[in-house]
């Protein structure tokens, strides 16, 4: 296969554009935002060896790269509507892209978004998608809006995925039970659209947990000019996982990454609403912290124990450029 044949046979969707002007074909992609909407656009990109194990089947990493672009559109409340890709290959292999590109689409089909353009090239194992989706004007969730005294709020469990990497690097050992719903959750996360959608109204901030709670709070920390202090004893820390020693627990959690929650603040008044929306979506919404004024010399996100006092919660975030 030329790279024209490779695009046409396994990233040529079935159907015609609904959204889209054009669909694939031409040298650029053609949309036009709803009046009264704002576009909300975000890229990533997924490296072999570094964001995903070489040797993972092909249709969840198809999956994975897609939703980890829907969890930023989930992140800023905005519907998801268009997406490219961009993907390095080490050779054109049928059956790879064959289970890559069916993974890929029955999540693109789940949320109803587009794939409506991209390029292919030779080299090692790369995906990029860029996303696109509409926000109502004024309406969006960003970093920077959280208040002092604002509960911290996040989504799901939390550290099943960091503990299915350390499985894999043979750091400590996962009984199969466990080690499968893990998997799970380390290469088939759920994007939050639909909650991410409900918070506009009830959130003052949000993001998408990629990089481990305490890191990805600091964000919303430093564009607030807030810090933020997270009780350990509520952190909603993933069943899978009771085996481990607390500390363990707690370390996936707070540092592990690649969870693809959603972790939003919200005023204090919100709490009912926010209690009944989890309800409404069948997922867990923990109350986990809250929002503080800063203080010279304070961490960003300080963990502290049930009385207040402050815990030690060893390394921070995730660091791709880190000793």
């Amino acid at each position: 296969m030329n790279e024209f044949d490779l695009i046409k046979r396994y990233f040529n969707p079935s159907t015609q554009p609904v959204v889209a002007d054009l669909g694939i074909g031409d040298d650029a992609a053609l949309f036009t935002p709803q009046p009264g909407f704002q576009l909300a656009i975000s890229v990533d990109m997924l490296v072999s060896g570094r964001h995903f194990f070489a040797d993972v089947d092909p249709w969840r990493l198809g999956y994975k790269a897609l939703a980890v672009n829907l969890s930023d559109m989930a992140a800023m409340g905005a519907a998801p509507r268009w997406f490219t890709l961009a993907l390095a290959l080490p050779e054109a292999n049928p059956a790879w892209l064959a289970a890559f590109s069916q993974g890929m689409f029955a999540l693109a089909a789940e949320h109803q978004v587009e794939l409506v353009g991209g390029d292919t090239t030779r080299g090692p194992l790369t995906i990029s998608i860029q996303i696109a989706g509409e926000v109502e004007s004024g309406t969006a969730l960003t970093r920077g809006a959280a208040g002092a005294e604002d509960d911290v709020w996040v989504s799901g469990v939390l550290g099943a995925a960091a503990a299915a990497v350390a499985h894999r690097v043979e750091a400590l050992s996962l009984a199969e039970e466990a080690l499968a719903r893990c998997q799970d959750r380390l290469e088939l996360p759920t994007p939050r659209v639909a909650l991410g959608r409900a918070l506009r109204h009830l959130a003052s901030a949000c993001l998408d947990l990629s990089d481990g709670i305490v890191g990805d709070l600091a964000h919303i920390c430093a564009r607030s000019d807030l810090r933020a202090e997270l009780v350990a004893s509520q952190l909603p820390i993933d069943p899978a996982l009771a085996v481990l020693p607390l500390s363990l627990q707690q370390k996936f959690a707070l540092t592990g990454g690649d969870e693809y929650e959603l972790c939003f603040c919200a005023p204090v008044a919100q709490r009912d609403a926010i209690a009944r929306l989890g309800e409404q979506c069948g997922l867990p919404l923990t109350r986990v912290g809250r929002m503080l004024a800063p203080q010279v010399g304070a961490r960003p996100v300080q963990l502290v124990d049930d009385t207040g006092a402050t815990l030690d919660f060893g390394q921070g975030a995730f660091d791709h450029f880190g000793a």
